[in-house]
């Protein structure tokens, strides 16, 4: 069995090597499997006892080693709220979790391989590992990060067919390339021939190539729509830990407005701003935002543009007087209160439109299973996120100008569902605004993750992106998935850049994750193929 650790532990080297934000390395994703399926193959030919928890165990192995070898910052970022040991036992979920779910993943092919055809064992390994990625983005533990189709974001120019499949496509092209490959190197391996290793060969060319000469040819000849906005980003650097000490809320939002000010155009009509740029103490009241000092402190920077208008972050709160919501926490007096995490367009007017984010990171801003980990309450609250969790609205809602541009105000976390993102865009949003924080997690690749996967967002829907990130990389990118501009690391600054709105939507923006259908059919045929052969 050591030899076929080591094979394991190859593929998870290979796949870390490929994943972002390590650059034009992502093609590797399209070999990273082979080592374990061979490690596999060995367990299922050879004389072992136990092969199915043996099978079970190699592809943790690798999902784990794999896991956090990409998402180490997660440990990172909790290590500076909490005592070491509670971090480390905390981080072991997302961890652990993706691996545990690739492993039962594999147990299942394990199990089909010992009742039907290998071509059939594989089609319901990839459905069901498309399943699991699914799963994990829908569920209370959703954690999208490291849905294999994200990883060719640091080589965009070889997946502008997003615009079709979205990453599940990714997802679907690099098992389809892995599985291909195994076959050709078990059959030279054992000299066997089941199938004729040219027509594999033949195969593998395809696959692997059509897909790269067409994403080529997308990406050479794409054309933008001439439909000019000018837009600020504005990256104002505030320490999330307060190391160096806590800045008011005032301080802050003049250091916005005079970062905005230094970039702005007199035609500038949006001013992207941050995650929570936009704070108080115990948090801005909706209801009652328009009476504050910072309100009337952006309208009177906003009389400096005509159609000018701040899309900000903000913490903000409704008041209900009865427990409208699972978030509303009683205050006493029949007085309930809702914190959102939150956007908040600001025009000219006294008109204010607010998006409540909906895709909460579990953990920190909504407690998984809120009933059954109850206990774990005082732990939330250590990362910034409220004891009963963030308020949150069901479905993505556009913010509009004006002059009638809409914007998407995806926050943080959000511009990891591609899915979610694309009902932005149905809804007539004509660019997408991420605002986010990810001082959190330091200097690490966690940040360049997330700026990577902001293309993917771009290519799926021919939308540009404008990202303000806090402590972050702040930047533009345009509907190719190209960053136009990009901001450095831990220095304030403000960039303007003139970018294109789109009205047109592209297929996978009207039809969505189609691919998860055919995975649906897969594994039902997979599940039937067991059940038939059980009772026969």
């Amino acid at each position: 069995m050591k030899s076929n650790y080591i094979l394991a532990l190859f593929s998870a080297f290979l796949l870390w090597l490929a994943w972002p934000p390590i650059p034009y390395s992502s093609p590797l994703l399209l070999i990273g499997f082979v080592p374990l399926l061979i490690a596999i193959e060995k367990v299922i030919r050879g004389d072992y006892k136990k092969k199915a928890q043996k099978v079970f165990c190699l592809a943790f192995f690798t999902g784990f080693i794999w896991n956090t070898a990409s998402i180490y910052w997660v440990f990172n970022a909790m290590q500076a709220q909490l005592p070491s040991y509670v971090a480390l036992l905390i981080s072991l979920i997302p961890f652990a979790l993706a691996p545990l779910l690739m492993a039962i993943v594999f147990r299942f092919y394990y199990l089909l391989r010992k009742k039907v055809a290998i071509g059939s064992s594989f089609i319901g390994l990839v459905s069901l590992w498309i399943g699991y990625e699914f799963l994990h983005q829908w569920w209370d533990l959703a954690f999208p990060w490291m849905t294999l189709g994200n990883g060719f974001a640091n080589f965009h120019q070889l997946i502008q067919w997003y615009s079709i499949t979205g990453v599940f496509g990714g997802t679907l092209w690099i098992w389809c390339s892995n599985i291909l490959l195994f076959l050709i190197i078990w059959q030279k391996r054992e000299k066997i021939e089941v199938i004729p290793n040219k027509k594999l060969t033949i195969a593998l060319t395809s696959v692997v190539g059509v897909p790269i000469v067409v994403s080529l040819l997308i990406y050479s000849n794409y054309e933008e729509h001439l439909n000019p906005s000018e837009v600020v980003v504005v990256q104002p650097n505030i320490d999330p830990y307060g190391k160096f000490g806590f800045i008011p809320p005032e301080e802050q939002l003049r250091t916005l407005i005079n970062l905005s000010e230094k970039v702005a155009k007199t035609n500038t009509e949006f001013f992207i701003w941050p995650e929570t740029a936009i704070s108080a103490s115990r948090g801005i009241n909706e209801d009652s935002f328009r009476e504050s000092p910072a309100f009337e402190n952006i309208q009177l920077f906003l009389n400096k543009f005509k159609n000018g208008n701040v899309l900000s972050g903000i913490e903000s709160y409704q008041i209900y007087n009865f427990p409208k919501t699972l978030t509303a926490r009683s205050f006493g007096n029949n007085v309930f209160l809702d914190p959102f995490n939150a956007a908040v367009l600001i025009d000219q007017s006294s008109k204010l439109q607010f998006y409540h984010k909906s895709k909460l990171v579990p953990g920190v801003e909504q407690l998984p299973f809120g009933e059954a980990l109850a206990f774990m309450k005082p732990l939330f609250a250590q990362f910034g996120g409220s004891t009963g969790g963030y308020g949150s609205q069901e479905h993505p809602s556009v913010v509009y100008s004006q002059s009638g541009i809409g914007a998407a105000p995806v926050i943080c976390y959000e511009s990891i569902w591609g899915n979610y993102v694309a009902e932005y865009i149905k809804e007539g949003a004509q660019f997408i605004a991420i605002v986010t924080n990810d001082g959190w997690w330091g200097d690490t690749s966690g940040k360049d993750q997330h700026l990577q996967y902001a293309k993917l967002r771009a290519i799926e829907n021919r939308r540009w992106v404008a990202r303000s990130a806090n402590t972050g990389i702040s930047g533009f990118i345009n509907q190719r998935g190209d960053i136009v501009q990009q901001t450095s690391w831990w220095q304030p600054a403000a960039i303007s850049q003139e970018i294109n709105l789109n009205e047109e939507l592209t297929f996978y923006t009207s039809y969505g994750d189609f691919l998860l259908y055919f995975a649906l059919l897969g594994g039902l045929f997979s599940i039937y193929n067991l059940l038939r052969k059980k009772s026969a």
